[in-house]
């Protein structure tokens, strides 16, 4: 069961209240989630945030990060509605090939664009954790699933989702400058 520890203040003001210990434990466990500490105590007179360890079943992805646990909570709380995604057809589509090579021992592969997707910092680190998450948890130390987040707006297509040696590949890490060669 993974663990996801979030900001207490910033989770208690997307919630309109402020819980004690005991409330929120309470939500949680009529949420089907269950609070496995309040650091409130433990950082008291330094200069950390308390914050809060929620323990997220196995099976609710979802709520693997801050912003997926505030809005299950305020959907459950009946502060706003569940979200409404829709597909939507681009006026060009984008192909990714899969190479036949890499087809062989990576049999499935699946992309999607998001647009119009505006990152803050504190938003940004929590996508990247949300994706550490997946990877260590549902991807299985990255040997079932394999996730690539680019900024469409810095590549063109056309895209190839190919294995190659590590020592034949360079890579920058999404919002870093610099390139990484990968060593063997």
């Amino acid at each position: 069961m993974p663990t996801v520890s979030v900001d207490k203040a910033l989770l208690f003001e997307g919630l309109g209240h402020e819980y004690t210990t005991q409330e929120f434990d309470e939500l949680c466990f009529q949420f089907g989630i269950e609070l496995d500490d309040d650091t409130t105590e433990e950082v008291a007179g330094t200069d950390e945030r308390p914050a809060l360890k929620i323990d997220i079943p196995a099976n609710r992805y979802d709520l693997l990060c801050f912003e997926g646990i505030l809005r299950a909570l305020r959907v459950f709380l009946k502060l706003q509605e569940p979200p409404m995604y829709r597909l939507s057809i681009p006026n060009e589509l984008v192909t990714i090939r899969l190479s036949p090579d890499t087809a062989k021992i990576r049999p499935y592969f699946a992309g999607a664009i998001l647009r119009n997707i505006k990152f803050t910092q504190a938003r940004y680190d929590n996508f990247i954790d949300l994706q550490d998450k997946i990877h260590q948890n549902l991807a299985r130390h990255r040997t079932l699933v394999a996730i690539g987040t680019h900024d469409l707006d810095t590549i063109q297509p056309p895209f190839v989702y190919e294995a190659l040696p590590p020592n034949e590949f360079r890579f920058a890490p999404l919002n870093r400058e610099e390139v990484f060669q990968v060593r063997s």
